[in-house]
Order: C-alpha cells, then structure tokens, then sequence
C-alpha cells in the first residue's frame, strides 16, 4: 500500500497535478455564466471531476507517448518515465482510470455531454503527436483545454451556445499564447531533434510576437463575451485585471529574456484564471 501511494505521488507530480488550476477555473466560468448563478452541487462536482479526469488522463498520455524524446531532452531527463521512477504499465492503467472518470463524469452530466466526451479524448491524443508533423501543436493544446469551459456550458445547459464558443476562444487563444512561451525553452533540442513549434518556426522573437497577438485575441473575445451577455462591472474589471497581468507576463520576457519565464507562465497564468472565475462569480451573483 505504501509502494503505492509513493507511486501517486510520483505519478501526480510527473503529470504536474497542481496545474489544473490553469484550466479548472474556466470550466466553472463557464458553469456559472450558463447558469447566470450558482449551478447545482451535482453538477459542479461532476464538471470538476470530468475536468480532472480529462486533465490527468491527456497530461499522461503526453507523458507515455512523449517518454522517448524526454529521454533525450537535458531538460525533461529526469521526468518519472525516463528516469525509471514509474513504469510505462502502470501510467497506462492510470490513464485508463482517469480517461474512464471524465466518461462516467460526462454521462452523469447529460447525453451530450458523453456524445462530445470522445471528441475531447481525440484532440487530447492528438495534441500528444503533434509537434512531430505540425507547429501548430500550441493550438491544438489550446483546443483541449477550451473543451473546459465549452463541456461545462453543455452540462448546465445541455447546448452549445455562442457564449459558450466564444470563452472556448478565450481559453484557445490564452492557452497557446502562453505555450508558445513555454516552448521557447526547449527551442535548441526540437531544433536537433527535428521537432516542430511555432519557436522552431518563427524563432524567440517571432514567438514573442506570436504569443502577444494571441493573448490580444484573447482579450477581444473576453470583450465580445461581455457586449454578448451584457454582463457587468464585475466582469468588466476582471477583463482589465486580465490585460494588466498579460501585460506584466510579456514585459517580463522582453526582448527575448528568458530567465524568468517560469514566473512569466506559471505564476501569471496561474493568477489569470482564477482572476477571471473570481470576477465572473461576482458578477453573477450580484445581479
């Protein structure tokens, strides 16, 4: 029982667990903007265990099919499957429960909500195979994650709606901004290894410009979402507290500086979504 729950643990931190606070917060925005309230505790418990499910089972799927080119990588040497600290067996059977979790989450949700679960499963497999055919591996990911928010709709609503699509946008525009930031790290090795990204393509200055454009989309459509819904002050000073920390983010990689591009992504993202629920359950819930 004890190899056990050490092999959690490994498992969790290899999968970087405490991430899901990147995209979790988006699903209960979409929650509570389809609900213009409180949704039930049914429901919110079930988008949240989908949410993990969905999360856990795609960032080690990544991981297995990725084991190879981390092996390689000085960078992502010593991650769990390289490193020989968790076998590729039993990330498989993790995956498997975890992948089985989102499905019975998504049935407990409502029909369409299981119909769409293994669309998401499709895009969170393919995003693990991208960067070996495609730059574009960035809004693929950013795809997966908008399924959060876009699921959570559909679960309170039981329809996909414009709002709906456009903070999916929100979240694909914010996601791949922020990984194309992420990927400039190992921008040498995929170079070597002959893997592809938008770094790879446009090199650190051209992503620099890449990612600032995308988070300028990101904020129009956060802005179209508040003209749509008509929502209020609440939401409206969560947008300006979003551009403020965008800003901060960017500024901080200036010029190609990327010594602090930890902070940059996981400090600053980490803020942002759960700036953006924060505001966005004021609103509702003062109306």
């Amino acid at each position: 029982m004890t190899d056990l729950m050490k092999k959690i643990g490994i498992f969790l931190e290899m999968i970087k667990f405490a991430h899901t606070i990147f995209a979790l917060p988006f699903a209960l925005t979409g929650a509570l903007l389809a609900a213009g309230g409180l949704p039930s505790l049914h429901q919110t418990a079930w988008i949240i265990l989908a949410m993990v499910g969905a999360r856990t089972a795609a960032m080690a799927m990544n991981r297995l099919i990725d084991a190879d080119i981390d092996a390689r990588n000085p960078r992502t040497v010593t991650r769990a499957l390289p490193a020989g600290l968790l076998g590729k067996g039993l990330t498989l059977c993790f995956i498997i429960v975890s992948s089985l979790l989102m499905l019975f989450s998504a049935h407990m949700l409502g029909p369409l909500c299981l119909y769409l679960s293994p669309v998401a499963l499709f895009f969170l497999l393919l995003y693990s195979y991208c960067k070996r055919f495609t730059s574009l591996a960035h809004v693929v990911l950013g795809i997966c994650l908008a399924a959060a928010p876009i699921g959570a709709w559909v679960a309170i609503k039981g329809a996909i709606e414009g709002p709906a699509l456009l903070l999916g946008g929100v979240v694909l525009f914010w996601v791949a901004g922020f990984d194309i930031l992420y990927a400039l790290q190992d921008l040498e090795f995929d170079r070597k290894a002959g893997l592809h990204s938008i770094p790879v393509l446009l090199g650190v200055n051209g992503s620099l410009r890449a990612a600032r454009i995308f988070h300028v989309i990101m904020v129009g459509l956060l802005f179209s979402l508040f003209n749509l819904m008509q929502l209020g002050p609440f939401f409206l000073a969560g947008i300006i507290v979003t551009i403020a920390m965008l800003l901060y983010e960017h500024w901080l990689l200036r010029n190609g500086d990327l010594t602090k591009l930890n902070a940059a992504f996981f400090n600053m993202n980490g803020y942002i979504s759960v700036a953006i629920v924060l505001f966005t359950a004021a609103d509702v819930l003062t109306r």
